[in-house]
């Protein structure tokens, strides 16, 4: 029997950035894509009901905390799932936005791409080189590109994996790669070099 390979280590321990998790006092929460447009219909994701619930108990944590927090939405336009002015594109009434709270709109994976984040964090007075929670939907894509696209400005995400959720899609040879297996490769492409996993909030809560 062939032993099971051993994972490597990460890039980001080869190269030597942090692996403790911030904690959230002294962070920003950047809160993506919760949406009903994943809650129902065509685009409904595995397990959005329970990440929706632990991005709730992470937005009431980091209200409690004060710390600023950002909520992004995706505009696909009129007609789409995505679509910012129907019921189906709103944020979902448990992590709605309340005064004070920016709402940032994008049309593209990356939240930084052509959109005002990076202004509106810096209204806030969070650089480059600030900590970031990042959670919301989909894990594979939206979660995995900003989280890139903060790595990439210089700042210093964590994405919490519980707070995140994703859909089975077909592989390269037209199987079912099953929701849970493409949740589970995302976070480990975030965790080799863009940032930081907390599992649950709690984990995150307790660093």
């Amino acid at each position: 029997m062939t032993a099971p390979t051993q994972p490597s280590a990460t890039l980001r321990q080869v190269i030597g950035l942090e692996a403790e998790l911030p904690r959230l006092g002294d962070t920003t929460l950047v809160l993506i894509d919760y949406q009903n447009t994943y809650t129902a219909g065509v685009m409904e994701l595995e397990g959005a009901s329970e990440a929706l619930a632990a991005g709730a108990r992470l937005l009431a944590a980091a209200r409690a905390a004060r710390i600023p927090v950002v909520h992004i939405v995706n505009d696909g336009g009129e007609g789409t799932p995505y679509d910012i002015r129907a019921e189906i594109g709103a944020i979902c009434d448990e992590v709605a936005p309340v005064d004070g709270e920016p709402v940032v709109v994008k049309q593209f994976p990356n939240s930084f791409h052509d959109t005002r984040l990076q202004e509106v964090l810096g209204e806030l007075g969070v650089e480059a080189g600030a900590d970031l929670v990042l959670a919301g939907f989909m894990t594979h894509m939206c979660v995995t590109f900003t989280a890139q696209g903060a790595f990439n400005l210089g700042y210093r995400p964590t994405v919490v994996a519980e707070a995140t959720a994703t859909r089975t899609l077909a592989d390269t040879d037209g199987a079912a790669l099953p929701a849970a297996a493409l949740h589970t490769a995302a976070l480990a492409t975030i965790g080799d070099l863009f940032g930081r996993v907390a599992p649950t909030v709690d984990d995150l809560l307790k660093a």
